[in-house]
């Protein structure tokens, strides 16, 4: 017997972040829409893949509709990458971890004291040149704990030592920091807003800060970490910005929110809630019946911004059912429903074995979209 009265006319929005490890976005719809029409053929299916600031969040805007350019930027330890940000109607969708971000460190190497975001200050300048005027700024799985200061030096900062030199790339040097001068810093972001879009609101310092929670995540040690915190804190007060490092965001990316608050006027938002926005998902939902959502891991950080609980409450608002896919799942039913999420359809209920879940994760993905299909497309019995 089916869960819900829906039918096979439906229309179905997918709206699914990434399985890290396994599938974008833009291949867990892919897979999703698959299932669905083994089961429903004729289905009308719409994908919006979705993202909450992190990985992923360019290719999002690129599903949507927004236009991929590519830049070639300096990487998180000097080295050129090739990397890209969105770009439609005057508004720019910037992904740090395409200039700045851990997987664009060779394996098994990290950087925490010298890993510079240099290069997301280039997607910045990218974005400013062809004309963006709004530029959101997704943080997340970044390499580095600079604060953003590789970030600001190359939109037009000058951050110096005691004898006027400029400090070397990293959050380490910063301990050097005698004085910043941001006069030079691009006019134009004068007249653009620029959106913080992140799903951690954690402060730049102290216990809940950048370095203390996010460092050993890039591989600092606990003497990396009491290092970074302290530059942080003499770049903060260099910058006579100690009440910025404290606002929500500001330790988002190595403190690269702090960066973009300080120097940038940054605006924090949840990330999900600002590229759902962007997306088009307020006019996705309105031709929706049925809404599809999820992520590798649905479980207790989920509950915390990230992008499934996002899409669910957007939903539940107007009225539309929610059902979620993911890898595996780590919420009881009641934790779910409080989400607004009504059932979620694990891949480890079809393969419980953890690698070859991973490794099947497209064709596994279809079983369970058939299965989703057979319980909420199909009339009872």
């Amino acid at each position: 017997m089916s869960d819900a009265a829906i039918p096979p006319t439906a229309r179905v929005l997918i709206a699914s972040d990434k399985f890290k490890g396994s599938l974008t976005a833009v291949e867990v719809a892919a897979h999703v829409e698959a299932g669905l029409r083994r089961v429903v053929p004729a289905l009308t299916v719409e994908s919006l893949p979705v993202a909450d600031g992190g990985d992923g969040t360019v290719d999002a805007a690129v599903a949507a509709g927004f236009e991929r350019r590519a830049v070639r930027v300096t990487g998180p330890l000097g080295e050129p990458v090739e990397a890209a940000y969105a770009l439609r109607d005057g508004t720019a969708v910037v992904e740090m971890a395409e200039a700045s971000g851990l997987r664009r460190l060779p394996p098994g190497v990290f950087a925490p004291l010298a890993a510079t975001t240099y290069g997301t200050g280039e997607l910045l300048r990218a974005a400013l040149e062809a004309g963006a005027r709004t530029i959101v700024l997704g943080v997340g799985g970044s390499a580095t704990s600079d604060g953003g200061a590789g970030m600001l030096s190359a939109l037009g900062a000058r951050l110096l030592d005691a004898q006027g030199v400029p400090v070397a790339p990293g959050g380490g040097a910063l301990a050097a920091l005698a004085q910043a001068d941001l006069t030079g810093l691009d006019p134009r972001l004068a007249d653009t807003e620029v959106v913080l879009a992140g799903d951690v609101d954690n402060p730049l310092l102290g216990p809940k800060g950048a370095a203390a929670v996010y460092g050993p995540q890039k591989g600092a040690s606990p003497a990396d970490v009491a290092a970074l915190d302290a530059a942080l804190r003499r770049y903060a007060e260099v910058l006579d910005a100690l009440a910025a490092a404290q606002s929500p965001g500001a330790g988002a990316a190595g403190g690269l929110g702090f960066g973009a608050l300080a120097g940038l006027g940054a605006v924090f938002r949840p990330g999900i809630a600002v590229l759902l926005d962007v997306l088009g998902f307020p006019d996705a939902l309105g031709r929706a019946d049925l809404v599809i959502t999820g992520e590798g891991s649905l479980d207790e950080q989920t509950l915390h911004g990230k992008a499934p609980v996002g899409v669910a409450q957007a939903a539940r608002a107007r009225g539309l059912d929610v059902v979620a896919v993911c890898g595996r799942l780590a919420l009881p039913p009641a934790d779910l429903g409080a989400a607004g999420i009504r059932r979620a359809y694990p891949l480890t209920d079809i393969e419980p074995d953890p690698a070859r879940c991973m490794a099947q994760a497209g064709p596994l993905l279809e079983q369970a979209a058939a299965g989703l299909a057979r319980d909420y497309l199909l009339p009872p019995g």
